[in-house]
């Protein structure tokens, strides 16, 4: 890349962003100007919450905007409908509208902690405000005929074959329904929107999304030129940009971890728990994380990187604190940290633990150990809850209990009213009477 390419995308290539580009000299040009551009990235509501497997889009959104340019938040209102069938095998389970719009408000309160807001989500191409957008505001009232004529032509069945998310179906022979089929027809008519009406000229995604990115492309082309016959306005010029596939150095797919989904939310994921998602971080992903989720300068992970044997737990330290701070601010990021340090530095029990009410009848029948593993969700059933104190990993207050018939009692409770449980070295909580 040449030096007179543009900060935005400078900081891309040297944190690790980018996987392909559909004219990386045509986009830096773009970035090159006076102008700001405007770039979007789609999201399904399939949940009231991201997780950290949209991280990585998350903050190249964040960059875009820091970089003195547009970011524009797609939510899949209309296509959440249907369900994006890349990377899967089944298809995805159909929501109420009303499931929908929630779902939408719940991811807004994730994006709200990284960008900033128009007023009133109105657009202004002057400003670098972010909006956020939901497609069902055109594809609702999409007449079928409509897109049958206006778009229908612009895709053959021959090339809608050759995309992934259909070859994987066809291969396995799992059924895909025509509702799916239709889905990368409706991804490619977003980009056409934005691009005429807000001048979006960048699309970005995940490297599963380079033939849907590519797709929008190639519709936006053809609608415009069909427009530029009718002498109405040129749209702006459009690109595709894609991040690597995001693994874990075990190879694990980014965004879960055995006890589940690592959520955006805190009403889904306490602070202390995303902290301590990435204290745990395999050593081997520790640099690489640093780049792409958060804003150290390159020389401040450079140092860290040094770090060597017992020492790179400091440098997991700061990755879990800086990515805690912009998912739940700097408050929640101390405290969890502190926690962490009473925790494991002290060996005590801390009030910054994930804590569980008990109900009225502890205190007469107390609460079987199995029950209470469940209760914290340090196991998902009863007998993966045996399982875990036969093999000696839970503890009381930090005595190692292997007999799977205890009971916690009253007699379990410290001074402050708790009692702390835990589930091997890292994963603790306290039961409250």
């Amino acid at each position: 890349m040449s030096k007179n390419t543009p900060n935005f995308l400078t900081e891309l290539e040297q944190r690790g962003y980018i996987h392909q580009c559909t004219d990386l000299e045509g986009l830096s040009k773009a970035f090159s100007s006076d102008k700001i551009v405007p770039a979007y990235i789609g999201f399904d509501a399939t949940a009231s919450s991201l997780h950290i497997g949209s991280l990585v889009q998350i903050m190249m959104l964040r960059w875009l905007q820091k970089s003195g340019h547009k970011p524009v938040v797609l939510m899949g209102g209309g296509t959440t409908k249907i369900g994006d069938p890349t990377g899967r095998d089944e298809s995805r389970k159909m929501l109420s509208e009303e499931t929908i719009q929630q779902n939408i408000n719940g991811i807004f309160q994730v994006f709200d902690k990284y960008l900033t807001f128009a007023p009133n989500n109105e657009f202004d191409p002057n400003t670098t405000d972010a909006i956020m957008v939901n497609n069902a505001e055109w594809l609702d009232g999409l007449g079928y005929l409509e897109v049958l004529r206006e778009v229908g032509p612009h895709f053959t069945i021959n090339r809608m074959l050759t995309f992934d998310s259909v070859k994987m179906r066809l291969e396995r022979e799992t059924p895909m329904t025509f509702l799916e089929f239709n889905y990368m027809i409706l991804q490619g008519y977003d980009f056409m929107y934005l691009n005429k009406k807000y001048g979006v000229q960048l699309q970005m995604g995940g490297s599963d999304q380079w033939g849907n990115i590519v797709n929008g492309m190639e519709l936006s082309r053809r609608m415009h030129a069909v427009s530029e016959t009718r002498h109405e306005k040129a749209a702006p010029e459009t690109f595709g940009l894609t991040t690597p596939l995001m693994t874990l150095a075990s190879g694990a797919k980014m965004g879960k971890s055995a006890n589940g989904a690592i959520w955006l939310n805190e009403g889904m994921l306490s602070a202390y728990d995303f902290w301590q998602f990435w204290r745990n971080t395999d050593d081997r992903d520790v640099v690489r994380f640093l780049k792409l989720f958060t804003e150290l300068s390159l020389e401040e992970i450079d140092t860290l990187a040094k770090l060597e044997g017992a020492e790179i737990n400091q440098a997991k330290k700061v990755l879990a604190t800086e990515v805690t701070k912009l998912a739940h601010g700097e408050e929640a990021a101390l405290k969890a940290a502190q926690t962490a340090e009473q925790t494991f530095g002290q060996n005590s029990a801390s009030a910054g633990l994930p804590t569980f009410a008990l109900d009225s009848s502890f205190a007469e029948q107390g609460l079987p150990l199995v029950d209470a593993l469940v209760l914290v969700s340090f196991a998902k059933s009863k007998s993966e809850a045996k399982r875990l104190v036969k093999q000696g990993g839970a503890k009381i207050n930090d005595q190692q209990i292997t007999d799977e018939d205890f009971i916690v009692n009253e007699e379990s409770l410290l001074e402050d009213g708790v009692v702390k449980i835990s589930a091997g070295k890292k994963r603790h909580a306290l039961l409250k009477a």
